[in-house]
């Protein structure tokens, strides 16, 4: 499938290839779409997403995530087969001066509306959209139909630091792993605000993706760690539904075919 880069390290070229495929991706109204894929996160329902209640972990968690990230790249590459997700370092010294990502909060690149930036939230029906605005007011658009993803992020030294990552990553157990850097995951949705701080919608602000493949790589360097571990043999053949593949195939991206570029930049 390919590497996947940290966002800020990208090339030009390879930045203006992912950003146009996405938007391309946005214009598709079918299972091939991008909203599709971020309503297969909460709405519309059925949400498909695991997730924990920040004391005891959802074992399926990562697996989840990591099955969600690789079919929405493969849908990214059906439209152009050299592009692949990028990720976003948020514990990074140029985070924790700059906020969100450059190639993330231009509103338009050229004259053309910025695909990254923010996203429509089509094929919800009046009624999901009334009760959304009016249960979780400042997580989209308050006018319009369909209506469109917001942010709200906190300063940028709030962002996690590298050090509450180095004690993550000697946790000694699976669960324990799961647990902290799922909690440490959610803290992140909650700095972006809006869209971001609510699972019902989070997946279609387009950070979500960058988000959670730097989740997904922290979880790969645990593995191929001194202390990582696999998760409990009681999930490893569960079906990560809606996806048609189980826990277990999830524990290998060598065998997924892609892999993380290390990091440059701090």
């Amino acid at each position: 499938m390919g590497i996947r880069e940290n966002i800020r390290n990208m090339p030009d070229f390879k930045l203006t290839e992912f950003r146009e495929t996405l938007g391309e991706m946005m214009q598709l109204n079918d299972e091939r779409g991008y909203a599709h894929f971020a309503g297969l996160h909460g709405l519309p329902l059925p949400a498909y997403c695991q997730h924990g209640d920040g004391r005891s972990p959802d074992l399926l968690f990562l697996p989840w995530h990591r099955a969600y990230l690789y079919f929405m790249e493969l849908a990214l590459q059906d439209i152009n087969p050299n592009v692949s997700l990028p990720w976003w370092d948020w514990t990074s010294d140029t985070s924790h001066s700059e906020g969100l990502p450059e190639a993330y909060s231009f509103k338009e690149v050229d004259g053309v509306p910025n695909p990254l930036n923010e996203a429509a939230i089509p094929n919800w029906d009046d009624q999901i959209i009334r009760i959304v605005r009016m249960q979780l007011p400042g997580v989209i658009s308050a006018r319009g139909n369909p209506p469109r993803t917001l942010r709200d992020p906190d300063l940028p030294d709030e962002l996690p630091r590298k050090a509450t990552i180095d004690d993550i990553m000697l946790a000694p157990s699976y669960d324990d792993f799961s647990l902290r850097l799922e909690n440490v995951h959610g803290a992140v949705h909650v700095w972006v605000g809006g869209s971001m701080s609510s699972v019902p919608v989070a997946a279609y602000d387009p950070i979500f993706w960058a988000h959670h493949c730097m989740i997904d790589r922290l979880w790969y360097l645990w593995q191929i760690s001194a202390v990582g571990v696999p998760p409990p043999l009681s999930i490893i053949n569960t079906v990560l539904e809606p996806f048609n593949v189980t826990a277990g195939e999830m524990l290998n991206i060598s065998s997924l075919g892609y892999d993380y570029a290390s990091q440059v930049i701090s």
